[in-house]
């Protein structure tokens, strides 16, 4: 059986890995070695990262609409607006409230409103 060269097969493979790498610092970019334990460690964050992002997105959308609730009316909490939305049968998430809460105030107190009038 003839002998297999495996040049291009690694070539090919060191490329993908060095262009992966390109833009970062030092032989991180350049050195294969180096180069592939930096892409794997990116990867590791990426792949945890989505997941955070989707808690601090969450997070950050309910910050917001409990400042928002809370200049409709004082004593008005995030947690007593959520509460009201589902006695009174108002199916709006989280991301669309706070960006109502944000871009239009007037139809997020119509909502708040509805929702303190629930809970009386």
């Amino acid at each position: 059986m003839s002998r297999v060269k495996s040049g291009k097969v690694t070539h090919a493979r060191h490329k993908k890995v060095i262009k992966a790498a390109s833009g970062y610092y030092a032989a991180r970019s350049t050195n294969f070695r180096t180069a592939t334990q930096a892409v794997d460690k990116a990867n590791q964050y990426a792949t945890r990262d989505r997941k955070a992002r989707k808690r601090s997105f969450r997070a950050l959308w309910i910050q917001r609409i409990n400042a928002a609730v809370r200049l409709f009316d004082a004593e008005m909490t995030y947690s007593r607006l959520i509460n009201g939305l589902a006695k009174a049968g108002i199916e709006v998430d989280r991301k669309v409230l706070a960006d109502l809460a944000v871009h239009e105030p007037e139809a997020f107190n119509a909502i708040a409103g509805q929702a303190k009038a629930a809970l009386v």
